[in-house]
């Protein structure tokens, strides 16, 4: 880590709490769903799987290549003074604490305001199950279970990687996430082209979903408990890093999450996690609160041990 990435990244966290992503035409992750929509099309008309899979292997290392040369690049060429500011708005551009929570909170409103539709809708935009029917309690652990899983890859893994390499490594961690996002799908369509991207994306996680565990910890009011509920469920789920995330966030609200969903209609049974209570309307808020505390002190902690090496 350079002596200047925790002020950087800290500025950055700061930049995203005041104003948000920016516009669509001004976004590096745009941008990067554009390049992968355009290369998708070509390379799922591949007929041998093998090819796919090569065509996903090259994606997959790619993307996040171009990523951190670009951001690397144009941070050499505007001028020394200037590129602690303009790492900072890079890094800015791969967060979405402010995002994340205003959406949560939108569903929160909803439900208090009980309109139940409303809040299937709104929970609809940003998880990936079928929300049409979902009970209450069910759009509550939707919601819930998406800050949990977004404040790791949505958060502190960018924060990570930037503590670690810059903006550059936060731009190649987004372009990583990017790719899963939109290819790392086990179904017959995304299987073989997806494939090295999701591998890929786990193993960029590895740490920012661990790292989630303890920030979750430091910032609430049971950290024995986070801990315990983390290292018992965590290795539940099917992904390597979700399920801690979400278990943390389990233990800190006192709420059972996971359990079974449909995605276009089919099952999914998932193990359950947390042994609390199911989780209600206020727990949407606690969980953005609790986002965003454990997302600033990871920052915090890097800056006071910048300091310390300073002095």
């Amino acid at each position: 880590m350079r002596s200047n990435n925790a002020t950087v990244v800290a500025a950055a966290l700061m930049l995203d709490a005041l104003f948000g992503e920016p516009p669509e035409s001004l976004h590096p992750t745009v941008w990067m769903g554009r390049a992968i929509a355009a290369y998708e099309g070509p390379a799922l008309r591949l007929t041998n799987p093998n090819s796919r899979r090569a065509a996903g292997v090259l994606l997959a290392a790619s993307l996040p290549t171009v990523a951190f040369l670009s951001g690397r690049a144009l941070l050499r060429a505007v001028p020394r003074g200037a590129r602690p500011a303009v790492g900072a708005v890079l890094i800015s551009t791969t967060l979405s604490m402010r995002g994340l929570g205003t959406a949560a909170n939108t569903v929160q409103a909803e439900l208090a305001c009980g309109r139940l539709g409303e809040a299937r809708a709104r929970v609809g935009e940003f998880v990936g199950r079928d929300t049409a029917g979902l009970s209450e309690p069910e759009v509550c652990r939707a919601a819930v279970e998406s800050v949990a899983e977004n404040t790791s890859d949505g958060v502190v893994g960018p924060i990570f990687y930037g503590l670690l390499f810059g903006a550059p490594g936060a731009l190649a961690y987004k372009a990583v996430n990017t790719v899963d996002s939109m290819v790392g799908y086990r179904n017959p369509r995304y299987l073989d082209l997806g494939r090295a991207g999701a591998r890929l994306d786990d193993l960029a996680n590895l740490i920012p979903a661990r790292l989630t565990v303890l920030a979750v910890a430091a910032a609430s009011r049971s950290p024995v408990r986070v801990l315990a509920t983390s290292l018992r469920y965590g290795p539940l789920t099917a992904s390597p890093n979700a399920g801690y995330a979400e278990a943390a966030f389990a233990g800190a609200l006192d709420v059972r999450l996971g359990g079974t969903n449909f995605y276009g209609g089919v099952e999914s049974r998932g193990p359950s996690l947390g042994n609390g209570r199911p989780p209600a309307t206020d727990d949407v808020g606690r969980a953005v609160a609790l986002m965003r505390r454990a997302c600033v002190a990871i920052p915090l902690v890097a800056l006071l041990l910048q300091w310390g090496r300073r002095g």
